[in-house]
């Protein structure tokens, strides 16, 4: 899949020191590599990304994803979430305001390439979205009440509505099959709302849920949701991590 645009599609891997749910997580072992570098041969297999690099606060990650040929950027200790550190690179590497910048999660070591395609796409297909993200429609009974698979709503038009922890929405009676979308993690900006974003600090619905996309909502910016057919672990605790190994297994 080619997509025509003249700005660049630059994407970014944020990763931080310490994650207070799984310590040493970027690095944690997949195979053989650290799951940072693992999440970055994943992206470096999509061809519309111009240029990718893990945007980090840590001199030892970024030192270890350089072993195995991953480009970075440090980052501040201060940022509250990874769009924010994303903020930060873009600005250190002189971005365009039209640029299209694409926040990759570092622990999401099996994501399908295509999935980056589809989150730039509405804002290559429309000038006026200023943020996309990708949702998928859960399956695993389990995640409708984990806290860690975050559910969304959105409007007819696709913009979202609301994103929890909780279990969203609420049916006062039986809830019919299939009514439940996670939210995947993966967002696209343009470079100039992405300044503006990391520059109105975190806001309360965002610190009570300790979700950075509510920022964009709780604004008034509208967020364009894609519904992706594909499905990606999400390494979050080791039990996770466990299962993104044998998965990983699997595949080789």
């Amino acid at each position: 899949m080619s997509t025509e645009v003249s700005e660049r599609i630059v994407g970014f891997i944020p990763a931080r020191a310490e994650s207070t749910r799984f310590p040493g997580k970027p690095l944690a072992d997949i195979c053989g590599k650290p799951m940072i570098a693992r999440v970055y041969d994943r992206a470096l297999l999509c061809e519309l990304l111009t240029d990718l690099y893990i945007a980090s606060d840590s001199s030892e990650i970024l030192n270890v994803a350089a072993l195995h040929g991953c480009k970075g950027v440090a980052t501040a200790t201060t940022h509250a979430c990874g769009t924010d550190r994303i903020a930060e690179a873009a600005a250190r590497l002189a971005l365009g305001d039209t640029d299209i910048v694409v926040n990759i999660q570092g622990d999401q070591p099996l994501f399908e390439p295509e999935m980056l395609h589809q989150v730039t796409q509405p804002l290559v297909d429309d000038p006026s979205i200023p943020m996309s993200t990708l949702i998928y429609k859960i399956i695993r009974s389990e995640e409708i009440t984990h806290p860690n698979a975050v559910k969304t709503v959105f409007d007819h038009e696709g913009f979202a509505l609301y994103f929890s922890r909780s279990t969203i929405p609420y049916f006062r009676r039986s809830a019919p099959e299939s009514a439940f979308y996670k939210h995947h993690g993966i967002y696209a900006y343009r470079n100039d709302f992405l300044q503006k974003f990391a520059a109105l600090g975190p806001s309360f619905l965002e610190k009570a849920e300790g979700l950075e996309q509510l920022r964009a909502l709780e604004h008034g910016f509208r967020l364009k949701v894609v519904i992706t057919e594909y499905d990606s672990i999400e390494v979050d605790t080791p039990e996770d991590l466990k299962r993104a190994r044998e998965t990983y297994g699997r595949q080789i």
